[in-house]
């Protein structure tokens, strides 16, 4: 008898596909791709990491959580120049594998 975890391995490729997608992006210079929006998640300023989630996200009642508490750190400055959140990468990544 075992276990299927199919969320945590969804959540797993979307973040992958995120961070090659935040690669591409980086490297090529290219835009986010419609529908998606760039987030950079972390404690601390220097070791901050870009995630490309979906804008759906949004609207869920535990991300917008994460947004008041953005909003209540940095205003409407963010000092990466996009949408900061202060969290934990691996808080991050267990709200992500949720929201799947």
């Amino acid at each position: 008898m075992g276990f299927r975890l199919p969320r945590v391995v969804d959540a797993k490729n979307l973040l992958q596909m995120s961070l090659s997608n935040a690669s591409q992006a980086a490297s090529k210079g290219a835009d986010i791709p419609k529908g998606y929006l760039a987030v950079y998640v972390g404690d601390d300023q220097t070791e901050m990491k870009r995630f490309v989630i979906p804008i759906s996200y949004l609207y869920q009642p535990s991300f917008q959580e994460l947004l008041s508490r953005a909003e209540e750190e940095f205003g409407f400055n963010h000092p990466m120049g996009a949408l900061t959140i202060p969290c934990s990468v691996d808080a991050f990544i267990d709200l992500i594998s949720c929201l799947i």
